[in-house]
Formats: C-alpha cells, structure tokens, sequence
C-alpha cells in the first residue's frame, strides 16, 4: 500500500493498516504451538464425562460423591466446589480449573510472543518500517489468542453439548473467557515491561494468584459464594454454574475485563515507543559481574526457575494435605480406587494417590525443560547470541550453560516439589523426595528432544512442546480412559517405578537417562556444525 494511499486513509483504519496479515504470520508461526495446548486441554475435557460415567454410573453413586465433596475444604481449594451431580456439572468442577488455568497460559504465551517477544528481538522494528499501523501488531496478537480460545470453545461446546446444550455453551464461553481475560492482561503487562521473560513471568504470576484466591475461597464456601472467589477469574468460572443451572450474566464479567483491559493495552501502546516500556529495567552495573557463560545462562534464566520452583512447593503443599482426603474422594467406588492404582501403582490408597500427583508434577516439569532449553533458540534469533559467540566462547560452552539450567532445574524442582509433599502429608520425606527425583529421567527425555530438534533442525524447535504436550495428555488422559498399555508406553514417564508405594525398578530408570544423554548428544553434534541463525 502506498504512502499516499494511507494517507486519504481514517487514522482509525491506518493504525491497524495490515493486522490481517499480521494475523496470518502469527497464526502461521503458531500452527504448532496453538493447535496442541488447544487439543490437550479439549481432550482433557472432553474424556472427564466418560470417565465420571465409568466411575459414578448412577445417580445414588454421583450424589454421594456430591455430598462427601461439600464437606472437603482441601479437595474444594484444589478444583472446586461441586454445584450439581449430573456427569456435565461434574466434569465441570472436576476440570474447569484447570481448562480455564491452560486456556489463561495459551493465551498469555500467544499475546507476549507477538508483541514484546517481536520488538525485544528487532523483528518488529523491521515490520513497522513498513505499511503497518501502530496498533496493527497488538491487535493481531490479540485476535491470535482470539482464534485459540474460540478454537477451544468451539470443541467443548460440541463436545459436552449431549451432556445438555446450554450448559455446553456456558462452559465453553466460560473457558475461552478466562482465557482472553489473561491475553488482554498480558498485553497490558507488555506495555509495562521492557523484557518479554517478565512479561511472561508476571503475567504467570498473576494467574497463581487468581488460582490462590479461588482456593482459598471455595476451601471456605462450597458453594463459590466467597469474595475471594469472586475476586478471582476461575472463580467467575466456578460461579458461571454451567450445567448446574447457568448465570449468563457473569459472561458479562469476562466481557467487560477483556474490554476494560484491552482498551487500557491499546492506550499504553500508543503512549510508548517502539521497544521502550513504562517500567525499564534497571541499568545494570559499570563492571561486568558474569564469569563465563554459564552465569550469564543463570542469569537469564534465573527469574524462570524461582518461579517454577516456587509453585512446585506449593503443589507439593497441597498434594500433600490432600493425600489423607483422598479417600473421601473415591469413597467405596471401586471404579475410582483402579484408576489411582493405574496412575500410582497398586499400593495403598494414600500411597496410589501421592505416586499419581508425582507423576503430574513430573509431566508438568516436561513443560519447564521445553521452555528453558528453547530459551537457546531465543538467543539465537533474537541476535543476542552471536555478540557472546563473537568472543572467546564456542557454541557447546555457551549451550552448556543453558542445558544445565535447564536440566539441573528439573532436579531442583522435583526437590522442592518433594519438600512440598512431605512437609504437606507429614511423614515420610525420604520416600517422597526419592519418588519425586525418580521423575527425573522421563523429563529429561523430553528436554533432550527439545535439544535434538534445536540443533538438527531449529526452525521445527517449537514442535518440542508437541512432545511435553502429547506426554502431558497420555499421563493425564490416559489412565482414566484406560488407554492400552501400548500407548502409555510412548510415553518415557509410563516406563517409571511407581513410587512411593511400589518396588524400585532401576532398569528402565537407567535407560531413560542414558536416552536422554544420547539425544543432547546428537542435538549439541547438530548445533556444532549447522550455521546458526539458520
């Protein structure tokens, strides 16, 4: 488009000149990213009504479930109260938590990728020397975290409509809401901040909070009626009500945030300059404090792993309170007691129970090493990479420093993830930390693919998280549904001991360490001899 074309042109219209095909680039650079945090958390949905069939098949059997919940503050702060005792209002209070947590993570990775992510690598310089309007990048942005929450709503929405079709609706809207309420708050915080980790880092941090707030008022309310919960966006989902007779109008609640925080975003956008922020970061010291590469991996990185190891202490905080609950869970349903034998062993309950929630926090900790080991490609295309190559450091020290963050970190969440636990259940420590580090080699696996793709073929580095995706939906899904055996084993975590509880299986411990150091192995091979930046 001309200059004189946009210049008879409404500024309105000029400043989103081009947000369509800005649309159609971040859509493109996410068509793996987006389409598997999409798929595992509708599938993840979308299986709970089987399994709730499988587990509570008669009405006496899904109200006495309702009725040993009320009484269960523990349970209630983890995934909330239960408001009805048809199979959709159950999948409702067994999942919605955690759909409406993923679809706030998708849309606040979407929305800091292609904002602040562009302009801290210089890619959005290059973009706005052309017929781009000043708001054209945000707006696509957020129109990308857009077409992935309405993705989602669309397939709940099908999905759940046998178990009632308004309720459907409600709860597919509810999750896409809480969705965009977090990409438009990521926006703002893109604005705010000069750096696209913090931006990530305090938009997450945010969400813990809204998490933290529902818990603390639904383990006080079981019916969501708390200000606690109403001050939180998981809790307006919660309160929503989807198939336990619906409040429409608290979808107005996520309408007026996204509008409310959207027009706050595009103020702050045009108030600023290319790549400046409102809070800048602190100008750092006039001599040099970093050793070698491996300080400066640390300090990159550092923010990501007090985060991630924070909220692992707490998980094991609450896994660990609830493992005496457990039983109230299941009750006598003999349904329920086989799929925590099937995801923590054949042991005891309480022992079942606390070997499957190791297990989750394992699968979670696959996500954290994606991240930090991709946080190399980062380095690479943003350009900041090549000044540190430039000097006395190769490739394999400056990727070293970077691995041992991010493999070293999984130890160390895994650690405090295990400290949670014992100090939550009370006894028992040892046992713990060992069944929590027994993890350890399955999540190393799959940061040893994210390695191998980043050095043998870098553009395919984001289908890294089709991995952590497709381990995350096989442990999480799979015993539930019970999947075959065959397909638990694509998974390396379904090759592990099931501690505590159960016997110690070194063999396969053994193996799946010694895979993950062939796979960085022949990822560092890889990146020593392919052109960077390419």
């Amino acid at each position: 488009m001309s200059a004189a074309a946009l210049a008879v042109r409404p500024a309105g219209s000029r400043e989103l000149a081009g947000t369509g095909t800005l649309l159609r680039l971040a859509l493109r650079r996410d068509r793996v990213m987006i389409p598997v945090w999409v798929a595992v958390n509708a599938l993840m949905v979308l299986s709970m009504p089987h399994t709730l069939k499988g587990l509570y098949g008669t009405p006496a059997e899904r109200a006495d479930l309702v009725a040993r919940m009320a009484g269960n503050s523990s349970l209630r702060a983890m995934v909330g109260p239960v408001l009805g005792d048809s199979l959709g209002a159950l999948t409702a209070w067994r999942v919605g938590v955690y759909a409406g947590a993923l679809a706030a993570a998708t849309g606040l990775l979407v929305v800091v990728r292609h904002t602040r992510d562009e302009e801290e690598s210089g890619r959005q310089e290059l973009v706005a020397s052309g017929a781009v309007g000043r708001r054209a990048p945000l707006t696509a942005a957020l129109l990308a975290a857009a077409v992935a929450n309405g993705a989602l709503a669309l397939l709940v929405t099908a999905g759940l409509a046998g178990q009632g079709a308004a309720g459907a609706l409600a709860f597919g809207l509810g999750v896409a809401g809480v969705g965009m309420v977090f990409a438009t708050m990521a926006a703002i915080v893109a604005q705010l901040t000069e750096s696209a980790r913090l931006a990530r880092g305090l938009t997450a941090a945010v969400l813990g909070a809204a998490f933290v707030l529902r818990a603390a008022g639904d383990s006080g309310a079981d019916d969501g009626s708390s200000p606690l919960t109403w001050a939180s966006p998981l809790g307006w989902l919660t309160n929503l009500r989807a198939f336990a007779g619906e409040r429409w109008w608290v979808l107005g609640l996520f309408a007026g945030a996204v509008l409310v925080q959207g027009a706050v975003a595009y103020a702050l956008a045009g108030r600023r300059d290319l790549g400046m922020s409102f809070l800048p970061s602190r100008p750092g010291p006039a001599a040099g404090r970093l050793g070698g590469a491996g300080a400066l991996a640390w300090r990159l990185q550092r923010g990501g792993v007090l985060g991630w190891g924070t909220g692992f202490l707490l998980a094991g905080l609450v896994y660990g309170g609830m493992a005496e609950g457990a039983a109230d869970l299941v009750g006598d349903n003999e349904s329920a007691r086989e799929v925590f034998r099937r995801m923590g062993g054949q042991s005891g309950l309480t022992d079942a129970f606390l070997a499957a929630m190791v297990g989750i926090l394992g699968l979670v900790a696959a996500l954290y090493v994606v991240a930090s080991v991709l946080r190399l490609h980062g380095e690479e295309t943003s350009g900041r990479a090549e000044p540190v190559l430039a000097g006395a450091v190769g490739r394999l020290r400056w990727a070293a420093g970077h691995l041992a963050v991010a493999f070293g970190g999984v130890v160390l969440l895994m650690l405090l993830a295990g400290a949670g636990l014992a100090l939550g259940h009370g006894e028992r420590a040892g046992a713990l930390l060992g069944a929590c580090l027994v993890q350890v080699p399955a999540v190393w696996v799959i940061g040893g693919i994210a390695v191998l793709l980043y050095g043998l073929a870098p553009g395919a580095a984001v289908a890294a998280w089709g991995a952590a995706g497709a381990v995350l939906l096989i442990g999480w899904v799979g015993p539930a549904l019970d999947v075959p055996r065959a397909v638990l084993d694509l998974s390396p975590f379904g090759h592990l001991p099931k501690l505590p509880g159960g016997g110690m299986e070194w063999a396969p411990v053994l193996v799946l360490t010694a895979l993950a150091a062939g796979l960085v192995a022949a990822g560092l091979a890889g990146l020593r001899r392919r052109d960077m930046t390419t």
